[in-house]
């Protein structure tokens, strides 16, 4: 599980473009790679910035993660445009020209039921223009443009996002069950829960170094487990909502 939402959260977009080694070229940037919708909201603001030194044009593609019972997941593609008949999560504007050194922003807005938790990954994706897309350009414009990125090969970066949609009725319930090996915690509400800046320390020795922070979006039913140990102790913080508490888990 834990693979499975790092690789949802992180995972980058590689758009091979035609440009020489020391021509201008776009590089965007997202900010936080997990989002989330709030309950009582219905949108959110996503800035894109663009610190290198030509212009951006940024698609924006939205998927519905579903997850079935076994824990394995499927994508089905949202429509990206405002207004659209398909419920879900949507962005307006779903087409983006970022400066360069400056930044735009999406909106991205739920719409239809929230009576679960539901998860989206938006997708974006420097592309190069063409006559179809919807970016508003003239054919010499778009020559213009691609003119700028014509020798050599120069990679577009994009990213995903991954954003959480809690439900209008967000019920928080973390259990723990221990055994003699390890201690397991469980969601047992409706919304996912983080498991923030986890660390495993000497039992002993305070001064000694902690392992590295780790976190974990605990979803609805699903368990995280830490292993026992008489030498070491498990530090973080549980993240419900805007609530945040401290646990040691000891020996």
């Amino acid at each position: 599980m834990k693979r499975l939402m790092s690789t949802l959260a992180t995972s980058l977009l590689v758009v091979a473009a035609v440009a020489p080694t020391n021509a201008a070229a776009p590089s965007i940037h997202v900010g936080a790679m997990y989002e989330y919708v709030e309950p009582g909201k219905a949108a959110l603001l996503k800035r894109v910035r663009n610190t290198g030194d030509a212009t951006a044009f940024v698609r924006v593609q939205i998927s519905e993660v579903r997850y079935r019972p076994d824990g394995t997941h499927e994508e089905l593609p949202v429509e990206t445009s405002a207004g659209g008949a398909s419920p879900g999560l949507v962005a307006s504007p779903s087409r983006l020209i970022v400066p360069a050194q400056g930044q735009q922003a999406t909106r991205l807005l739920v719409q239809g039921d929230r009576s679960t938790e539901r998860y989206y990954r938006v997708r974006f994706v420097p592309v190069l223009p063409q006559s179809e897309d919807e970016f508003a350009l003239t054919d010499a414009q778009r020559g213009d443009y691609r003119r700028e990125l014509s020798a050599g090969v120069n990679v577009l970066t994009g990213f995903g996002v991954f954003v959480i949609v809690h439900p209008d009725q967000a019920r928080y319930d973390v259990r723990t069950e221990t055994s003699d090996s390890h201690v397991k915690l469980r969601n047992a509400g409706n919304t996912t829960v983080v498991l923030d800046d986890i660390r495993q320390c000497s039992a002993q020795d305070k001064a000694a170094e902690c392992s590295p922070s780790r976190k974990v979006h605990l979803l609805p039913a699903r368990t995280e487990r830490f292993t026992r140990s008489a030498g070491h102790v498990h530090r973080f913080q549980i993240v419900e909502g805007d609530n945040r508490r401290d646990v040691l888990l000891s020996p």
